[in-house]
């Protein structure tokens, strides 16, 4: 039965704030005031309540209706004021936007206990309660705009008097809801990863929390808000919002409890048909046509469209979801989802990835409560019709080959092709794969991300690099897994220890030969008793080593370019390679991620911008810090020291990262001219010109020009070091 409240009619624009939550010497106007504290209106003359009148508005007390010094009372017609309503500068203007041109003024609209800035154009508004209006903002055709005392902005906050069951939430990576955190205006993944992670530290969560509210009062009785230059046309119900400058927002259902952040160097947009409740929205997003997202973190220059639904999830910088279901996942930035029948639950994906049509990643239904959970590492790329199992972790730069995998995977070798042989009863991995046969898209990728890094303030530094800290590290991890692997003979009388077998495996594959078998087997890369292969264990060997090798010598190029020689042995000496981690598309030290962790719970930091200004200063040090992981990396696998290294070593090195760099390049080419040789692309042209035309000449493709200039400098930059050494 629905509770229908009855009150006197000279109160309708009156007791917003409920007497008990009204502090005592205020009234319950104080917070507007301080949200808009302009101060130059003043009373109607009785001459312009005569004109008011003759247009058709009425007021339930004409005192209660203030306005500027340039009022225009004819600009106000067929209109209904209830409390306290005050109206900036008016001018007979009119205002346009993309060929909708509006009257300045007021018309056929209901307004209760709001303020209207300088030079609005409000037509056919039926209902607009207890907002906040810029300047120059245009409102047509809107049915509701309420605001409760009570609103919150799509923030994880209570205000006075709400019982716990109240607060918003993110249930992330999660659906038992215990990786629950609060989600607040100005979260960053970072912020969102350290929050899900480490639940058994109960001081940490309770900081998190507690830092979180202190950002907001418990007041209530703010008013929402709708900024300069916004625009917002033919919608539904708009409540509790606060939305920044220069939006345009047209067609909506319904926007309720949110912060829609907006600026004129980035401005947010959202279409027909979207449907957005408790949520955050980040400067410069786009949400179009029939998007449904309820709980949600939308991260700066991000794209919901198609009918996407977003629901309890975190969703990183740079990133698009279209058509498909998101549940529940935290999404780390430059995130691609494009396919009506993709689906992603429970999972935290730490960015770079694109999601294949049909991907099914979170059928959690193999547990026996959903409870379960999929970590993937930054390029993850399941294929079309994946379907993936709880709980299961991929290295960074996995590529699933479509099809359906039936049980738990832990996929611990990056840059692998992961295939279900359904045939065979088998699952084959191929580690380097992207290495062997598709160095084009691998290094476009990473090229792509960082030229669609549209972030204003890039005090963040997000890695798009797919050689870096987090990824050599695997590598270094692989290889030891392949030694380890070929090194094994379960048939042998004496069984090795460990090292012994690391040892045995390394010596076969440095000789090479008949002694690497061309199959291995190995354990623990999926829960089942079946066989796990894992094929072309030299080639993968051998370009991992590689792989590690052009990464320290670039960075050692870098540092020779900028310093002397004699600086290099300094530097080499107190380089280590330490353990690095992914926080929300940021690579930092462990040691200096758990240094952060114990300021947040000492009370040394205690505010999240402290929290984000960590991050910068470790982001303004990451190149150093970098350098000194490439430098230890290369020493690694090297087998050199700092003592012993001699400048005929390092040379050997610089013309080794010429021919790597070479070798990129070609098979940058010849990945993508495999496409141009394939005659069941070609046979759907005519001819070759017309292939030409439709896909672009391989000889002009604007990608590999670009690898190949970059290789001239690269060459040019190495051999005029090599000279000066």
């Amino acid at each position: 039965m629905s509770k229908i409240k009855k009150g006197n009619i000279n109160r309708l624009g009156f007791d917003f704030i409920p007497e008990e939550f009204v502090s005592n010497g205020r009234d319950e106007n104080y917070l507007r005031f301080e949200q808009n504290p302009k101060l130059d209106y003043r009373k109607l003359t009785p001459e312009e309540i005569v004109i008011l009148v003759q247009n058709d508005n009425r007021a339930d007390d004409w005192g209660n209706i203030q306005v500027s010094t340039s009022f225009i009372p004819n600009q106000i017609k067929h209109n209904n004021f209830f409390g306290l309503v005050r109206i900036g500068d008016m001018a007979p203007i009119y205002l346009e936007y993309r060929n909708l041109k509006l009257e300045s003024g007021i018309y056929n609209s209901t307004i209760v206990s709001c303020d209207l800035g300088d030079h609005v154009a409000i037509h056919h508004v039926r209902y607009m309660a207890h907002f906040i209006i810029g300047n120059e903002v245009l409102l047509s055709n809107i049915s509701e705009m309420e605001t409760s005392s009570t609103a919150k902005f799509g923030n994880g906050i209570l205000r006075e008097g709400e019982v716990e069951q109240l607060r918003i939430a993110l249930e992330l990576c999660n659906e038992n809801g215990i990786r629950s955190i609060l989600p607040f205006d100005g979260m960053q993944a970072a912020d969102a990863y350290l929050w899900t992670r480490n639940r058994q530290d109960h001081q940490l969560q309770k900081r998190f929390k507690e830092i979180t509210e202190k950002r907001f009062t418990k007041t209530r009785g703010s008013y929402s808000v709708i900024g300069d230059r916004c625009i917002i046309k033919n919608s539904q119900n708009i409540k509790n919002v606060k939305i920044g400058s220069d939006a345009y927002i047209k067609g909506i259902n319904k926007l309720k409890n949110l912060t829609i952040n907006s600026s004129p160097e980035a401005y947010t947009q959202i279409g027909e048909g979207c449907e957005l409740v408790n949520g955050i929205v980040g400067y410069g997003c786009r949400i179009f046509y029939g998007v449904k997202a309820v709980r949600f973190v939308l991260s700066s220059f991000s794209q919901l469209k198609y009918g996407a639904r977003l629901i309890n999830s975190f969703l990183g910088d740079n990133s698009t979801i279209s058509c498909c279901e998101v549940l529940n996942s935290l999404i780390f930035p430059a995130h691609e989802q494009h396919h009506n029948n993709s689906f992603l639950c429970a999972a935290m994906i730490m960015g770079q990835s694109n999601m294949a049509a049909g991907a099914t990643v979170g059928s959690n239904h193999n547990s026996r409560a959903a409870d379960g959970e999929i970590i993937a590492g930054r390029g993850f790329w399941p294929g079309l019709c994946v379907s993936l199992k709880h709980n299961s972790r991929f290295a960074s730069y996995t590529l699933l080959v479509k099809g359906d995998f039936p049980y738990e995977m832990d996929i611990k070798i990056p840059f692998s092709l992961v295939n279900n042989d359904v045939k065979n009863d088998k699952l084959t991995i191929i580690p380097g794969y992207w290495f062997m046969y598709n160095m084009y898209a691998l290094i476009r990728n990473a090229n792509k991300y960082e030229v669609r890094d549209k972030r204003l303030l890039k005090n963040q530094y997000l890695e798009y690099d797919i050689l870096a800290p987090d990824t050599v590290n695997e590598l270094f991890n692989a290889i030891k897994m392949i030694e380890h692997a070929v090194g094994s003979d379960d048939n042998a009388e004496i069984q090795l220890s460990k090292e012994e077998t690391i040892h045995r495996g390394k010596t076969k594959l440095t000789h090479g030969g008949d002694q690497v078998p061309s199959v291995v087997h190995m354990s623990g890369f999926e829960h089942s008793k079946r066989k796990v292969e894992i094929v072309k264990i030299q080639e993968a060997y051998s370009l991992f080593k590689r792989f590690i090798k052009y990464y320290g010598t670039i960075h050692l190029i870098d540092f020779l370019i900028k310093h002397r020689y004699e600086d290099l042995r300094i530097k080499m000496r107190d380089c280590q390679r330490k353990d690095w981690e992914n926080i929300g598309g940021q690579l930092i030290e462990k040691d200096a991620i758990q240094h952060l962790l114990n300021g947040v719970k000492s009370g040394e930091i205690d505010h999240w911008e402290d929290v984000h200004k960590n991050y910068h200063e470790l982001s303004r040090g990451y190149p150093e810090t970098k350098l000194a992981h490439a430098l230890a990396s290369l020493l690694e696998i090297t087998g050199e020291s700092a003592e012993t290294l001699n400048v005929e070593v390092i040379k050997s090195w610089l013309i080794e990262a010429i021919e790597h760099k070479r070798w990129m390049v070609k098979e940058i080419y010849e990945s993508r001219a495999k496409d141009y040789q394939n005659p069941f692309r070609n046979m759907v042209y005519n001819s070759t010109e017309e292939r030409d035309v439709v896909v672009g000449s391989l000889e002009d493709n604007s990608f590999i020009l670009q690898q190949r200039q970059e290789l001239i400098d690269f060459e040019m930059s190495v051999g005029n070091l090599i000279s000066v050494l």
